[in-house]
């Protein structure tokens, strides 16, 4: 019989990239996450993780088994979660970072939703583009872009397969033409923000299995996010952004996608907790609501259109 705390220990090794930091964050030895490991892959009668001496990485069966574990441990999370509410209301104070423009742009309809939910909960929301430190500020919470690298906080993923677009708005493509290859972004006014107070001028895409930069310029900058998204649409340039940013003024038809045979930069969505103590239920309420809208948002994201030939 396949035991929960090996299933998780397999979930959190997969993310984490190793054994040691699996169990540095549950607090257990290497050795006994390797033992979890090896009992599952017994029970489940394939080999999930291919070892050497110098890395880790799954196995092409383990790729396939890891969605699975995750709906099996989020279900058993849910679970507990709407029996832990059904016995006491939320309350207290939930203190929750995220970027700029998601934060003002997405989340905020859904943090007042949740907080209807829960009357008697206080949310205090912290939004701004810097990367908040989750050790030493008071959030409970952070709302983050990226690949999660730091390994001794907790990362619960929002919307893993989101990717950056390069879009503008109709008025500004009557203007200037529609680039039509990553070359053409030379002639045209890019909005450029600042990520780590530096400009982020270096836009990468795929082409197909080729990964392309394409070094870009123009004549407004901002050290917010959301700035740069108001920018572009007033038609002021082309901007190159999170699908979750600027899903909803795609479907509306205020901003277009450009270049749609290309393939955008990965920037999943994590929701990040300090320790796993402080995952308490309102975080996974919260983190509950959030990967359902933010999955939803993400499923609608375009796909790779090869050009015509």
């Amino acid at each position: 019989m396949i035991r929960v705390d090996d299933l998780a220990l397999f979930e959190r090794s997969a993310v984490l990239g190793g054994f040691s930091e699996a169990a540095r964050e549950a607090d257990l030895l290497p050795g006994q996450v390797s033992a979890a490991i090896k009992r599952l892959e017994r029970e489940l009668e394939i080999r999930l993780f291919a070892r050497s001496t110098r890395s880790l990485r799954l196995t092409a069966e383990g790729e396939r088994y890891l969605p699975y574990a995750r709906q099996v441990l989020q279900a058993l999370r849910e679970g507990h979660a709407q029996l832990h509410q059904e016995r006491k209301e939320l309350s207290g104070l939930l203190q929750i970072a995220a970027p700029s423009d998601l934060g003002r742009n997405v989340l905020l309809p859904w943090f007042t939703a949740f907080r209807r939910q829960h009357p008697k909960l206080t949310l205090r929301l912290f939004l701004s583009d810097r990367v908040t430190d989750v050790f030493r500020e008071p959030v409970d919470v952070a709302i983050r872009y990226g690949t999660p690298e730091d390994a001794s906080y907790v990362a619960l993923p929002l919307a893993p397969r989101n990717r950056r677009v390069l879009v503008a708005s109709p008025g500004y493509l009557e203007r200037h033409g529609r680039p039509e290859t990553l070359a053409d972004l030379q002639r045209h006014d890019c909005l450029l923000y600042l990520l780590g107070g530096r400009v982020y001028d270096k836009w990468i895409f795929h082409d197909g299995e080729q990964r392309v930069v394409a070094h870009v310029r123009g004549p407004l900058q901002a050290d917010d996010a959301h700035v740069v998204h108001r920018l572009a649409l007033d038609g002021e340039g082309v901007v190159y952004k999170s699908w979750l940013d600027v899903a909803e003024h795609v479907r509306t038809g205020k901003l277009e996608v450009l270049l749609p045979q290309l393939t955008g930069e990965a920037t999943p969505l994590h929701l990040v907790c300090p320790h796993r103590q402080q995952f308490s239920p309102a975080v996974q309420l919260l983190h509950d609501l959030l990967r359902q809208r933010c999955e939803a948002v993400a499923g609608l994201m375009p796909e790779p259109k090869p050009q015509a030939t």
